[in-house]
């Protein structure tokens, strides 16, 4: 007799806060409503295009036939083009071979705790945090530890606060600089801090830097970069926010440090890459020819964003029961703290049902996100202004304001 169908327990444990109110935005709009989407970082969405030379490159590695599986670890000309582009962009100094090519940072985050993390184990993480860190460290049963960061000095890491969660049960310490949810950009000093704790304790640093080039005040700084001959550091990048090619799924991880401990990460990360085969092969190959070159286009990119980035800080610290102490430096997101009667989970879903604008709530990224919510700032000032217009309008009309 069957005992009915039961799912794992494990799949339990994922949440996407990022993504778990599409279905209902898909209803309002199938009955005739228009919704604003702030939830997803995904600048194609709005009014930014992939670079034509690349769409070209990626149709003539077609015509080429470069569309059979590439190895695992990615195709070696993607290898060498990531290297270089760490040494010109970030002045990081890596060897191609190690360099791991992912379907985008997500694939990224898994191959890194399926490869490094058994249960039980610590890892250190911001609070706030993008959500795959806290998801994969459930999925894989370990011991999230959230990490202080500092909302009133634009969200940068407490450093003495990560100093005391320190212990030789933890696997790997996570940044995110530029920061997801908040835009915050890490100061060189606290990184060198966070990398002089991790090389006493002998722990790998994470440091997920996919908005690297794109920082609008102060100066961005790779962990790598600055890093000891003790440090391990496992690199996290892609090209879906820089190039503009998010559908494309193409992100990296590249380690350095030590050869001995560079080598056995290299080889655990590798034997989990194995199993998905390999990322698209002929989208490697033209983002390996196109990785080369200037990217001339990122100035542009660059000063809509910062303009958009200037004109959300101003109109949400105008709304009630909203602040922003500092604006975001990097990235292209807002994380305004909200004070309303409401949870922040409830404030997002009634937003989205009564005035069809979609954001975050911030609980979703970790305990300090309570009472805030992240949006982008991506789409055109018009669609921002008739945005905040309708938060703006719920607040006063749910708080009596």
């Amino acid at each position: 007799m069957s005992k009915g169908l039961r799912l794992s327990e494990r799949i339990g444990r994922l949440d996407y806060p990022i993504r778990k109110y599409n279905a209902l935005a898909r209803s309002l709009e199938e009955k005739g409503e228009r919704v604003i989407y702030l939830n997803i970082g995904d600048p194609l969405k709005y009014d930014f295009q992939t670079p034509r030379e690349l769409v070209e490159e990626a149709y003539k590695a077609m015509l080429e036939n470069h569309n059979y599986y590439a190895s695992s670890e990615g195709v070696k000309e993607l290898q060498e083009a990531i290297a270089y582009k760490e040494k010109t962009w970030n002045r990081v100094e890596i060897e191609g071979r190690n360099v791991l090519v992912t379907s985008g940072v997500s694939e990224g985050i898994n191959a890194l705790f399926a490869a490094l993390v058994d249960e039980g184990d610590r890892v250190l993480i911001p609070d706030p945090s993008y959500p795959l860190y806290i998801n994969f460290a459930d999925f894989y049963n370990a011991d999230k530890v959230f990490y202080p960061m500092l909302e009133d000095e634009g969200w940068i890491p407490d450093v003495d606060g990560l100093r005391k969660l320190v212990d030789d049960r933890v696997k790997f310490i996570v940044i995110n600089n530029p920061h997801n949810p908040t835009g915050a950009v890490y100061p060189r000093k606290v990184l060198k801090e966070i990398l002089d704790i991790a090389a006493e304790w002998d722990i790998p640093v994470v440091s997920d830097e996919i908005y690297d080039a794109l920082v609008f005040e102060g100066e961005f700084v790779s962990a790598a970069s600055i890093a000891s001959k003790d440090n391990v550091i496992i690199g996290l990048n892609g090209f879906s926010k820089t190039f503009l090619v998010t559908g494309w799924r193409l992100g990296y991880i590249y380690l350095k440090g030590p050869e001995e401990k560079v080598s056995q990460i290299r080889s655990a990360i590798l034997g989990f890459l194995m199993t998905r085969l390999s990322a698209v092969t002929p989208l490697q190959v033209a983002v390996a020819r196109f990785a080369r070159r200037r990217p001339t286009f990122l100035e542009e990119v660059k000063r809509k964003m910062d303009e958009r980035r200037r004109f959300t800080y101003k109109r949400l610290n105008e709304i009630p029961g909203f602040r922003m102490p500092v604006a975001p430096l990097g990235a292209f997101y807002a994380f305004p703290r909200v004070d309303v009667k409401m949870g922040d989970e409830e404030f997002a879903r009634r937003l989205l049902v009564e005035e069809k604008v979609f954001v975050v709530y911030g609980s979703g990224f970790g305990p300090s996100g309570t009472n805030h919510v992240r949006l982008v700032y991506l789409p055109p000032i018009e669609v921002l202004e008739e945005a905040f217009n309708r938060i703006e309008r719920f607040v006063r009309r749910s708080v009596g304001l």
